[in-house]
């Protein structure tokens, strides 16, 4: 049986060379995000769109190809990396259905 190749990885020089957008691997077939009892939101006031955020969420539900990040809460497990990545603090975890859902 073949073993899979390592493939070193090569990090981009440029931020520009990151990919756009949500990063999208393999399918998802149903929203996941049923079970979520925390959310990250993002104050977009403190965002100085380094974008740690964006290269470390594990599930890939950050979008970057806008002015400003935004989350696809379809898809986010609330497992809070994101947020205890960011350096600037701009990523709080909020209670799901808190008052921030309201509007």
């Amino acid at each position: 049986m073949d073993r899979p190749k390592i493939v070193r990885y090569e990090k981009p020089g440029k931020v520009e060379n990151y990919p756009c957008g949500a990063i999208r691997v393999g399918t998802l077939v149903q929203d996941n995000a049923g079970w979520r009892i925390l959310k990250p939101v993002i104050d977009h006031g403190k965002c100085v769109m380094c974008l740690r955020c964006f290269l470390l969420c594990p599930d890939g539900v950050i979008d970057k190809s806008g002015k400003i990040l935004e989350i696809d809460y379809r898809f986010c497990k609330g497992c809070g990396i994101c947020a205890r990545e960011c350096k600037v603090e701009a990523i709080e975890m909020v209670r799901e259905g808190g008052d921030e859902d309201a509007g």
